[in-house]
């Protein structure tokens, strides 16, 4: 079968795959401030965040536009959410650590905000393993069970970033906010309205 809209899908692989290859180039040619590795650490989780919420942002706008192009990247865009917070990882690990794993305990002391992240991989890990249409089969009804995951790997993400940033809440009271309006429309009194809302702005 061909596969749909192959363009749209291209177009945002291409935009995900891009960023943090820019990022990479910026912190070589330390065009990211005084600190470019912790910078890129910085962008990598920030920019995993994004991702999942903008995951979380599909299906309310696939039902407010009845445009199926939003389904069709939801999956990718999870996965690549996933990809970012590896990356994330293992800039943490080469840029803060310096591979050096016997300060991994000295920094978990001091930052607990860490284990806070750590989990929240580790609920993505199984999301992102069974992001497949085998894997749904074999799961049938509890594969929906086992991605309602994704609500408290938000929470978790955005209780890390204000353990990081809790001296700047500017732009972590911007995704918690976003974060909490997507779990709005995610009710299903609220989610059952987006139609009729759809329906009621293409009347005017």
């Amino acid at each position: 079968m061909q596969m749909r809209n192959p363009v749209w899908r291209a177009s945002v692989f291409l935009l995900a795959l891009s960023l943090p290859l820019y990022w990479l180039y910026q912190a070589w040619a330390f065009a990211l401030g005084p600190d470019p590795g912790k910078a890129l650490v910085d962008n990598l989780g920030q920019g995993g965040l994004v991702l999942l919420l903008l995951t979380l942002a599909m299906t309310p706008l696939q039902k407010l536009t009845r445009w199926n192009g939003w389904i069709l990247v939801r999956r990718q865009l999870g996965l690549w959410c996933f990809t970012y917070i590896c990356l994330h990882l293992c800039a943490y690990c080469v840029f803060i650590l310096g591979l050096d794993w016997a300060q991994l305990g000295v920094e978990l002391r001091k930052r607990p905000y860490i284990i806070v992240g750590t989990l929240g991989l580790l609920c993505l890990l199984p999301l992102a393993l069974t992001s497949n249409k085998y894997s749904m089969r074999k799961l049938g009804s509890g594969w929906k069970k086992l991605h309602r995951l994704v609500y408290l790997i938000l929470a978790l993400g955005l209780l890390h970033m204000l353990w990081v940033v809790r001296s700047d809440l500017e732009r972590w009271s911007l995704y918690a906010a976003v974060g909490v309006f997507l779990l709005l429309l995610r009710l299903p009194p609220v989610a059952r309205q987006l139609p009729a809302l759809r329906a009621r702005f293409a009347s005017r």
